[in-house]
């Protein structure tokens, strides 16, 4: 087989290959044993026709169709890897000419990852925010802990914003009730919004018994976006009373006996979790920093293709919380224009920093072995909210485990990267990255290796002291 390589971009090649009659042979005899035991030809057994019969019966035009439909993706895979290319995407054949008794050729268009060279990514450095624990912000999770264990007292009153409510609503369209848009005897709190655009509004002042009508758009369902007539009543005012924030209170809602102590554990558990914040900051930023020393030429179809697969799960993220698009630019103060142009950096970035991270990876030599690729399964499934195992079935019975290979691979360049940079934060600080820990804590690797050491020691003395009963 010949094959030539012609650029039509840093992203994109058209391959020329001509594939001799000699390898297309085994298959055309396949197809020619193929043949035989699908058709009825008086005097011959099924599937002792012999060619001959079989070009006059089907043509011998059919058989090498069927011949180089087996040839051809061999062949195609095969001048990839002889000219070291990696596809993208699936290619656009053309050109296919067939030669009766001397093979067949054709061309096919194909966007490849691009050659990079990347530049020297030991010593990035970086800057992040400090990890800062406000008295805000534990007061915040105090609050929602205390709102946890809070108690609904029936008020005779209009309802206000943060009281519960009972309620009864029912959308409607040119009078005829919308599927899915009809709910009765609903506990609801005003002011939590993600239900339907308006209603918080509409139930702040009133009073049990009391309805009101007002228009909506809606923001899922097959009438997305159309406008519908909504009728709410309540039934019940509620009002939360949390519980006083005391030793009374702690020693009920955690293992702690003084809320002096339940405080600091707050405290901290919000700075392991700004620590993982800012671990997850320095990452990027060291990823940026490394990008911006590096020219990637990105293939138009892969970024559309993300923009637009991003753009659906941001659609489907708004429907869910019941958020319009046009609301959350509004609360983002972002501008139709604003929004895309924002989105498509941003995805630019990614697809770049996934080809960056691939020659890394190529470079640095990483595997991964068997653990590794059961434990990132696991993660993803928790990740998805899916059992573990129908994750796994999922992702072997539909090819997926090369992309989840390629996530761990990127994963393990990344992290060279990071641990090779030098990260400070606003005030000056060295950021400690290598030792963080999933939870949050930092780690001490010579301590723990001496405990691991330890415990080996006592192990491997038990069997001696087992001996020693014996004799």
């Amino acid at each position: 087989m010949k094959s030539a390589v012609e650029t039509l971009s840093p992203t994109r090649v058209k391959l020329t290959v001509e594939v001799p009659f000699e390898e297309l042979k085994p298959n055309l005899d396949k197809a020619y044993q193929q043949i035989a035991k699908q058709i009825n030809v008086p005097g011959f057994r099924r599937g002792k026709v012999p060619p001959m019969v079989i070009d006059r019966q089907v043509g011998r035009g059919a058989v090498l169709e069927q011949a180089i439909n087996d040839t051809l993706p061999q062949k195609y895979v095969e001048a990839l890897e002889a000219n070291e290319l990696t596809p993208l995407a699936q290619p656009e054949i053309e050109g296919l000419e067939i030669a009766d008794d001397e093979g067949f050729g054709f061309t096919a268009e194909v966007d490849v990852k691009p050659t990079i060279t990347v530049p020297d990514y030991t010593g990035i450095t970086a800057s992040v925010d400090d990890v800062e624990v406000t008295d805000s912000d534990v007061d915040e999770q105090v609050d929602a802990l205390r709102e946890r264990f809070a108690t609904l007292t029936d008020v005779e009153r209009p309802a206000a914003d943060g009281d519960f409510v009972v309620l009864d609503l029912k959308a409607t369209q040119d009078g005829e009730v919308v599927e899915g848009a009809e709910v009765t005897g609903m506990s609801y709190q005003v002011g939590r919004g993600g239900m339907i655009e308006g209603l918080d509004e509409a139930l702040v002042g009133l009073t049990p018994g009391e309805d009101k009508i007002f228009d909506s758009e809606l923001v899922g369902g097959d009438l997305l976006g159309e406008q519908v007539q909504v009728a709410v009543s309540i039934s019940q005012v509620q009002e939360q009373e949390l519980p006083e924030y005391d030793d009374e209170f702690a020693q009920l809602a955690s293992e702690f006996d003084t809320v002096e102590e339940l405080t600091a554990d707050v405290r901290e558990r919000l700075g392991r979790g700004k620590r993982l914040e800012q671990a997850a900051a320095a990452r990027d930023a060291v990823l940026e920093a490394l990008l911006e020393q590096v020219e990637i030429p990105l293939p138009e179809s892969i970024v559309t293709d993300e923009l637009n697969s991003r753009r659906q799960s941001i659609e489907q993220q708004l429907s869910m919380a019941g958020i319009t698009m046009d609301k959350y630019l509004e609360d983002e103060s972002q501008t139709v224009e604003e929004f895309e142009a924002d989105l498509d950096r941003r995805v630019r970035d990614a697809v770049a920093a996934q080809f960056l991270l691939d020659e890394i990876a190529k470079k640095e030599e990483f595997g991964i072995d068997q653990a590794e690729l059961s434990q990132h399964l696991v993660r993803r499934a928790q990740q998805s909210g899916q059992d573990p195992q129908e994750f796994a079935n999922h992702m072997f019975e539909h090819n997926h485990i090369p992309d989840l290979v390629q996530e761990i691979l990127r994963g393990k360049a990344l992290q060279t990267i990071v641990d090779a940079a030098v990260v400070t934060d606003a005030s000056g600080n060295t950021v400690e990255l290598k030792n963080l820990r999933p939870d949050g804590t930092i780690g001490d690797p010579e301590a723990e290796a001496a405990e691991a050491e330890e415990t080996d020691a006592e192990g491997d003395a038990e069997p001696e002291d087992d001996a020693a009963k014996d004799d």
